[in-house]
């Protein structure tokens, strides 16, 4: 295993509570049992700094995964054919892209935020974000979010 991994399937009773509570109170958003981060928060039992430092993080893993949207934001340095790169890569990964936005670069970094919907052909997605990531000119790759 690559010692430079950044996603792992783990058990869900090695993962620590505070994680698993993140995704309950994900889970009451999302529902509209709670209308606030801090009423989810405080049904699930923690506070809302927690919430906000792992929300991003964790996600619960489906079987059912394919035939979902996967929001990305992707700060990349303005060079030209940096965007086709990350653009080829989805393809690579035979994942549909259905939204497209970069800013405006500010001191020479746009952000780019990308939808792609994963098909049943879609190779492995942590892969293609860790090649993503590692693309010269990319900056930081964050999920926003999974539906």
């Amino acid at each position: 295993m690559s010692e430079s991994s950044k996603y792992f399937v783990v058990k869900q009773k090695a993962v620590p509570e505070v994680l698993l509570k993140v995704v309950k109170a994900k889970r009451l958003l999302e529902s509209g049992k709670a209308e606030t981060v801090a009423q989810a928060t405080e049904q699930v039992g923690i506070s809302r700094s927690s919430f906000y430092k792992y929300q991003d993080d964790i996600f619960p893993f489906r079987d059912n995964a394919k035939g979902r949207t996967i929001t990305f934001s992707i700060q990349l340095e303005d060079k030209p054919g940096l965007l086709a790169e990350v653009l080829q890569l989805v393809a690579e990964y035979d994942a549909n892209i259905l939204t497209i936005h970069q800013s405006i670069p500010i001191n020479g970094v746009a952000t780019l935020t990308l939808s792609i919907d994963v098909l049943p052909t879609t190779g492995d997605l942590s892969a293609m974000t860790e090649r993503t990531e590692n693309l010269d000119g990319i900056y930081h790759v964050k999920i926003l979010s999974r539906e």
